[in-house]
């Protein structure tokens, strides 16, 4: 229940969070609003590791593969799609594809086992899944 619950709360903060970057891209631009966006993160994840203890920062240096290390890289890109996509086509719309978007990715991961993750069987109710909620975007979409 507690991973349900967080879920939701993440998906919450990155709508806001998405609206917020955008209106700040207004004043700032996208690459001024786009770093103060990870400075800020990144300041927020200093303060909480002093306070919630200090783990070995040197054991960043035996992450393997490599390439797992380029969350920050794909986060600045998370970030500049996002506030591209909200403001050509608002929140709700932009959201709704992002959402759509992370399903269908996060499911050919797990089906072919990438990154790490457990690799799980072919689902037709999966499938389907993701087909209905193409059939509602395209209803979402048919009344601008």
């Amino acid at each position: 229940m507690a991973g349900f619950l967080i879920a939701l709360l993440s998906g919450a903060l990155m709508s806001v969070q998405g609206v917020f970057n955008t209106q700040v891209t207004k004043t700032t631009g996208m690459w001024v609003s786009n770093a103060w966006v990870q400075l800020s993160a990144f300041a927020v994840c200093a303060v909480m590791w002093v306070v919630m203890g200090r783990d070995d920062l040197s054991s960043i240096a035996r992450v393997e593969p490599r390439y797992m290390l380029l969350g920050g890289v794909i986060g600045a890109g998370i970030t500049w799609t996002v506030i591209q996509s909200m403001s050509v086509l608002g929140p709700a719309r932009a959201a709704l594809l992002i959402v759509i978007a992370q399903l269908t990715v996060a499911y050919v991961i797990e089906l072919f086992g990438m990154f790490g993750t457990e690799k799980v069987p072919w689902d037709w109710v999966k499938a389907g899944g993701l087909a209905l909620a193409l059939v509602g975007i395209a209803i979402f979409q048919w009344r601008r």
